[in-house]
């Protein structure tokens, strides 16, 4: 066994931002530097813009809308998906994970006898920095009990589930800290003012945080003599969480870091093959040299990583599917929003199955598909006012079709579906979509997309839409506020 390489899957948790992709207002030299020596892809897709259904996806490969229960948010894990730490531990390896790993939800009621992500590893703490709401997990030192427990000359397969940079934060925190406000670049669908920047920079922080420990885990791989034997893998399970980004289906949450950093594959390259979130656990099984499911259809990456090239790499990974179905409550009868996607290399086009709907949650919900925050607050005060131009992008109702050009137009301000001089291509996109979606057996295409409304809730029923309208809620400025 020997001979097998270890895997570190370091996965951050709501990060879109990291060094190496030339954001200034995060400080990830660890990050950094696996990018110098290792490969750096500028577009991977994770399935499902929100953690639950986004960590299925990776844990299973397969397609969001192909995970039953697992493609909707705080749901009961299915017991009848392969899971690829299960199919490593067979064949030998050590299994572990601390921090975040599948969730959140309940994997217990399927009859699971762990976390999907492994065993956990979580026994040991720390004091956080002050004036933070960073966890008191200890992630190193977890990662050390993960390695006494295994075997001499064991291979093995750890999930490093960074907590951060999750909200809440303590507002400020990041300036406290030292980050300053004007290395923020704000995105053009937020209003640029103080609150906002620092907002980003608590972000930021938290950001720091995991790099952090992940450098103190690849302190041990070197102290240990593993690290010339051990694949690392960054990346995070959607996007930043603000409003427009985190659980929402534009560039910002979608397109996500992603490094691959070993010896035994060629460093210092960039590429730009489309991959998805799917294409983890194929990977994974790849390096242990163990066969690959059929029912998984995600592709292993090893061919990418085993080449020279930069750039585009295998032509035939030009495509990546996304969706979205139930995640937080916030719309009548707990309702979700259906949504399936189709990125190429230059387009990504969006079809809304229910536009009626908003998006982030209802008006009087507070929006729950969106963590509260100051951003949030500052584009909803700017609403109230009259001032419409941050809501219409960020919480206001969309059309069913949604076309963007990336490379122009990267945080997808402009919708091309409404142009007629894009109505063949976006045509042929809803098509191919529809027919990998049929070629998938997604539910939501054939017609029984109502099942994802059925679906348990594994939250208590204070998250439920009921609740929000019968609560203690108070209506300020036009918008209503939890006291």
């Amino acid at each position: 066994m020997k001979d097998k390489l270890n895997i570190l899957f370091a996965i951050a948790d709501d990060a879109s931002h990291m060094g190496a992709y030339g954001h200034k207002f995060v400080h990830t030299p660890h990050v950094d530097q696996l990018a110098k020596t290792g490969v750096l892809f500028n577009n991977a897709f994770t399935t499902n813009p929100k953690c639950a259904p986004s960590r299925a996806s990776i844990l299973t490969g397969m397609h969001t809308w192909q995970l039953k229960e697992a493609c909707t948010h705080f749901c009961y894990f299915p017991n009848d998906f392969h899971l690829y730490p299960d199919l490593l531990e067979e064949a030998g390896y050590h299994i572990g994970y601390t921090g975040k790993g599948w969730g959140p939800g309940n994997w217990e009621r399927s009859g699971l006898i762990r976390n999907p992500a492994g065993n956990a590893y979580n026994k040991m703490t720390l004091t956080p920095p002050e004036h933070s709401l960073i966890s008191t997990i200890d992630y190193v030192r977890n990662f050390d009990m993960f390695l006494e427990a295994r075997e001499d000359g064991q291979p093995f397969c750890f999930w490093y589930g960074c907590k951060e940079p999750h909200r809440k934060y303590i507002e400020g925190e990041g300036v406290y800290h030292g980050k300053k406000l004007e290395d923020v670049t704000v995105p053009a669908y937020f209003p640029d003012n103080d609150k906002v920047r620092s907002d980003l920079c608590d972000y930021a922080f938290e950001i720091d945080w995991f790099d952090k420990q992940l450098g103190g885990i690849i302190n041990k791989l070197e102290e240990i003599g593993e690290m010339d034997n051990t694949v690392i893998v960054v990346t995070s399970d959607n996007g930043a969480p603000f409003p427009r980004i985190k659980g929402q289906m534009y560039e910002q949450d979608l397109n996500l870091p992603l490094i691959i950093s070993c010896p035994a594959f060629k460093g210092n390259r960039v590429i730009d093959d489309l991959v998805s979130f799917i294409d983890f656990a194929p990977t994974f099984l790849d390096i242990a040299g163990l066969d690959i499911p059929k029912e998984m259809p995600g592709k292993s990456l090893l061919d990418v990583l085993l080449s020279e090239r930069d750039g585009f790499v295998n032509p035939q990974r030009n495509r990546a599917y996304m969706g979205r179905e139930r995640h937080d409550m916030g719309r009548a009868e707990d309702k979700g929003y259906p949504v399936r996607c189709i990125r190429t290399p230059d387009y990504l086009y969006i079809h809304n199955f229910e536009p009626s709907r908003y998006p982030s949650g209802n008006p009087e919900t507070y929006y729950t598909n969106c963590a509260n925050c100051p951003t949030k607050e500052e584009i909803l005060h700017l609403h109230a006012k009259g001032d419409n131009c941050y809501y219409n992008y960020t919480f206001g109702l969309r059309p069913q079709e949604e076309l963007y050009a990336i490379k122009k137009d990267p945080e997808c301000m402009e919708n091309l579906a409404q142009n007629k001089d894009y109505d063949v291509l976006k045509k042929a996109l809803y098509l191919e979509l529809k027919e990998k979606l049929i070629e998938t057996r997604d539910p939501r295409i054939l017609g029984n997309g109502d099942v994802f409304e059925s679906y348990a809730y594994a939250k208590d029923a204070k998250h439920s839409w009921a609740h929000h309208l019968t609560g203690d809620w108070v209506r300020m400025g036009g918008y209503v506020k939890e006291t």
